[in-house]
């Protein structure tokens, strides 16, 4: 009997761990098929040189890209390439490579957010060296740009006063957001750079998606698609009773919390898949309105779901 399910691919997901210390684990990489509803941990990440101050910063992994049948998997301040068995085969650190979130490839280029420089990174993946630098900030009511070399000792101070989060590369250019920025805003092929839409604050992973926007309205706990001519969507983020919550209030920057939205995947023109924390990935159905399936890879508070894509090798 034919089944009405759609078909769902697999994802790969990075999650990040809020509040962890000394020895504890700060999130890993994991694959997740949801015909079966089953998640694989590939890696935990925990490193003896992580940052413990504040907030999720340094702990966990990020944004996830693919180049010639490897994975590219960003942390804090340094660039990792994974081998398909999820072994290491080389990193790439910059001096403005900071906090970094969301990653895109175009090509082979390789867009970094740097979120602690207010800036873009951009590494040339034949070349494997971070080519260009671009530092955002806003003066008055205009947006401007600086380019600057990443690898000299001229590049912006640290601030993080927009605390970019995302980038995404399109055919009609660079877009790119950040918790501060209240608009996804648009990098035009002059360098010039104009609000293409408005975003609320906190939001996380916008992107030009059909004709108009995808994001995680984080502070809203849902997950919203604006269109330019109607069609809006939101989904609320799945919540879970209070005594299945792991960890809760051990988080002393309060931060942690149930239904805190980041990372997200359009899995065609209909379906897309969002992350959440505790650490769980939902699939949702624009055309119905509803949610489809969820999977939940950590019940744990502090673990949340950051870097989300479609796996692309067999």
């Amino acid at each position: 009997m034919a089944s009405n399910r759609p078909y769902l691919p697999k994802l790969i997901a990075t999650s990040v761990v809020r509040g962890s210390g000394q020895g504890d684990s700060h999130g890993g990489i994991f694959t997740v098929d949801f015909d079966r509803r089953e998640a694989f941990q590939h890696v935990d990440w925990n490193t003896s040189d992580i940052d413990f101050t504040g907030r999720g910063w340094d702990r966990g992994l990020r944004g996830i890209e693919f180049h010639n049948g490897e994975i590219y998997i960003a942390a804090s301040d340094e660039l990792f390439v994974y081998d398909q068995d999820f072994q290491i085969q080389r990193s790439f650190r910059n001096p403005y490579l900071k906090h970094c979130h969301e990653i895109c490839k175009k090509d082979n280029l390789l867009f970094l957010t740097s979120t602690g420089y207010d800036s873009i990174l951009v590494f040339n993946l034949s070349q494997e060296e971070f080519a260009r630098g671009l530092y955002i900030e806003r003066q008055r009511s205009e947006w401007q740009l600086q380019q600057f070399d990443p690898c000299s000792s001229d590049g912006p101070e640290f601030v993080n006063n927009l605390h970019l989060n995302m980038v995404s590369v399109q055919a009609t250019g660079v877009y790119f957001s950040g918790l501060h920025t209240g608009a996804m805003l648009h990098l035009g092929k002059d360098f010039s750079i104009s609000e293409a839409c408005s975003l609320p604050a906190g939001s996380h992973n916008a992107r030009p998606f059909r004709e108009g926007v995808l994001f995680n309205d984080t502070k809203s706990d849902c997950v919203r698609y604006v269109g330019r001519n109607g069609g809006d969507r939101a989904f609320r983020i799945k919540r879970y009773p209070e005594e299945e919550i792991r960890f809760a209030g051990m988080d002393d920057t309060k931060i942690a919390r149930q239904g805190f939205g980041r990372g997200l995947c359009p899995l065609s023109d209909r379906f897309i898949a969002g992350g959440s924390s505790p650490s769980t990935i939902t699939i949702y159905d624009l055309h119905s309105n509803k949610t489809v399936v969820s999977v939940n890879l950590s019940m744990d508070i502090r673990n949340a779901i950051h870097g989300l894509e479609i796996w692309p090798y067999a």
